[in-house]
């Protein structure tokens, strides 16, 4: 069979459904406000995700017959449906499961089933089965009823990035149920009048709440989002099912500036988005309780692939969380929404943050690759895109978080090898860099425009500071960072010391590729100055002489592995220290 990306179009030729809603049954039990849900469905269908209507088949209570809803069915398998067509099928109505020899077997109950005969249900295989015939490349199944034996294959992972005009070309089925065997669905009490939970918030969902930033909405992404919602509703009791039955595509619901891309044939243009996570408010697992896990991985050598995976998973769920998803880029600014931000950021980031800092302290040569692709990743969504200038810039604060904790933790453990591995970790080239550099660079660029634009300054408490956000960090990573390393009252001397690195292998980085520019000043400048004999820089300068290059970051092989390069940034700060007004 020809690959079907190869002779398929990055758009939809035509958008087919059949809605399902079955309030009334012959003989199973009523429900509320399953014909309200299918209706409902019907006019997003045409108003929001542009279907004609003449191209949605509505069955209601008792149209809704076994007859009728296999008629309508298989009808997609006619030679008018086109391969670039998409197929929206969504049944709201009673679900039954049946346990046999094989495991569970899924149904839906249509109007005239009779409840204590199974040959007038309608087995969920058949309908997968027969979605074999249908030309259509992206099929979506939207039930609204809870039953078993769906033998789903995968579904995107949370945080895996794909571009949207690939996913056009790529074949996909699809399916979201409202809950699994055995679970109960509820019929009422959701976030709309008159609509099941499930239904509820998948209207929210197709509405606008489960696109991302730029409107883009994928049937990942509307699943994702409707799972969090229904698992976490007080009124739900069930747990919503999704993924792929066949394929690797994603079915586009909406892309508003796909027609742009698809017109500029000379320019491979595309979108990456990313699927968010699902928002679980209950995690199983505690920030103590992966800590626990990463320092048993790390006490292994034999662990290495598995806290390889462990962290991608932590990846993942970083980026997506920390995304321009959720945190928009456009709007006004005001102090109340800087603090917000700044906190929801630092809950977010949290874990990662602190799993880093436990590798970087404990790292062997191996487990340096893994936090440095930690690092890389942790990069990739920073773009380059309109937007109010320090909701841009603060894109960088988890970042600079991830940044400060490896290296506070790295210079505790006298790990000036991973120390090195974590500054000269290169971030690639994107629409905002021109070409690859340093972690190190790439972090301080992002401090110097948050230092520019003051933002710090407008944190209480901070506003006459003369480094807001050193001061600000130096004050929220220590309890973090005692808790796991039990740094005690070294932490300033570490944290002093980091901070100094950190400005002058930027400044050493910055006079090796031929550009101007200062390190991050951090609060070792304030210290040093009036003739300070506890002078953090002088006290460095100081180790260094006296140790030479078996200095521990001569020797890991900062500032070029060079004493002389070390000297002669340590000069040059002296001097612009000496020289502020402060």
């Amino acid at each position: 069979m020809r690959d079907p990306r190869f002779f398929l179009k990055k758009y939809y030729s035509n958008s087919r459904a059949l809605v399902i809603g079955i309030n009334d049954y012959k003989t199973a039990s009523t429900l509320s406000y399953a014909v309200s849900d299918a209706t409902e469905i019907c006019e997003i269908l045409v108003n929001d995700l542009l279907f004609l209507r003449e191209n949605i088949t509505c069955l209601l209570d008792s149209n809704a017959t076994r007859k009728n809803i296999s008629h309508a069915f298989l009808r997609f398998t006619s030679d008018e449906v086109d391969a670039d067509d998409r197929i929206i099928i969504f049944f709201a109505g009673h679900g039954h499961t049946k346990t046999g020899i094989n495991g569970d077997v899924g149904f839906l109950v249509p109007y005239d089933a009779d409840i204590n005969d199974f040959s007038t249900f309608i087995r969920w295989d058949e309908l997968t089965r027969n979605a074999e015939l249908i030309h259509a490349k992206h099929l979506l199944f939207v039930m609204d009823a809870c039953y078993g034996g769906l033998a789903l294959t995968r579904s995107l992972q949370a945080g895996s990035a794909r571009f949207v005009k690939d996913m056009m070309l790529r074949y996909s089925r699809q399916v979201l149920t409202a809950g699994k065997a055995d679970q109960k669905v509820s019929d009422s009490g959701g976030p709309l009048p008159n609509h099941s939970v499930f239904t509820g918030h998948l209207i929210e969902g197709l509405s606008g709440k489960a696109a991302n930033e730029d409107g883009i909405l994928t049937a990942s992404t509307l699943m994702s989002y409707v799972y969090g919602k229904v698992a976490n509703d007080k009124s739900s009791q069930q747990t919503p099912h999704y993924g792929h039955i066949d394929g690797d595509g994603d079915f586009i619901l909406k892309a508003p500036g796909i027609t742009e891309l698809v017109k500029d044939d000379d320019k491979d243009l595309d979108h990456l988005m990313v699927v968010p996570y699902a928002e679980e408010e209950f995690s199983i697992e505690t920030t103590a309780s992966k800590i626990k896990k990463v320092k048993t991985l790390l006490a292994n050598d034999f662990s290495t692939i598995e806290l390889h995976d462990f962290i991608i998973e932590e990846v993942r769920l970083f980026l997506s969380t920390t995304s321009e998803d959720n945190f928009q880029v456009q709007g006004d600014y005001s102090n109340d929404e800087l603090i917000e931000r700044i906190s929801k950021y630092e809950n977010l980031s949290n874990d990662l943050v602190i799993i880093s800092a436990c590798i970087a302290y404990w790292a062997n040569p191996t487990q340096r690759v893994i936090l440095q692709k930690i690092i890389a990743r942790a990069t990739d969504r920073i773009e380059s895109k309109g937007g109010t200038v320090v909701w841009l810039y603060l894109r960088w604060y988890p970042l600079i978080l991830e940044l400060y904790c490896t290296g506070i933790a790295a210079i505790e453990g006298k790990k000036y090898d991973v120390l090195a591995s974590i500054f000269y970790t290169t971030v690639s080239r994107s629409e905002s860099r021109q070409q690859d550099e340093s972690f190190v660079e790439s972090v301080s660029d992002g401090i110097n425009e948050l230092t520019n634009a003051g933002v710090f300054k407008n944190l209480p408490g901070h506003e006459t500071n003369f480094t807001p956000m050193s001061e600000y960090l130096y004050k929220i990573l220590q309890p973090k960072l005692d808790d796991i390393l039990f740094i005690g009252k070294g932490y300033e001397k570490t944290f002093d010391e980091f901070e100094l690195l950190f400005a002058l292998v930027v400044m050493d980085l910055n006079e090796q590729g031929d550009k101007y520019g200062w390190g991050p000043i951090g609060r070792f400048g304030w210290k040093g100055k009036h003739h300070n004999p506890n002078s953090p820089l002088k006290n460095l300068i100081a180790e260094a002489q006296t140790k030479g290059d078996n200095w521990g970051p001569i020797k890991a092989g900062l500032f070029g592995g060079k004493l002389e390069r070390f000297t002669q940034q340590s000069s040059k700060l002296l001097k612009q220290l000496a020289g502020m007004g402060w």
